[in-house]
């Protein structure tokens, strides 16, 4: 990904379902690719450009431990990107989920078949 925008790069970041584990993995604490790997039901080499993809996107952290990296969330990026859905969508998810349940609750009108 070429854009400099970095709530693009997040956004593409958590777009994969893999990575978006992997975030939920790393949330509370440190864990190694490997952890994250298998948890994930991701291969290793999957894995590792996935957490590629979180590191540039700067939402985990990397700290290293002998021979070991050790991934982690970075709480105030995700905040970032929080803040941001937040301001994007604003009032308009009560307002779809008005709507939808006005859809739901209001009776079905049968197509004629003439």
């Amino acid at each position: 990904m070429t854009d400099d925008d970095p709530i693009e790069v997040a956004l593409h970041a958590i777009s994969h379902r893999g990575r978006r584990a992997m975030l939920r993995l790393a949330w509370d604490a440190e864990r190694t690719s490997s952890d994250l790997a298998d948890a994930a039901g991701l291969s290793r080499s999957a894995a590792s450009q996935h957490l590629k993809v979180l590191r540039d996107a700067g939402l985990v952290q990397v700290r290293v431990d002998a021979n070991r990296r050790l991934y982690r969330v970075d709480p105030g990026r995700l905040a970032s990107l929080r803040s941001f859905l937040d301001d994007f969508w604003g009032d308009h998810l009560d307002d779809l989920k008005a709507t939808a349940e006005a859809m739901h609750r209001a009776p079905r009108r049968r197509r004629s078949t003439a």
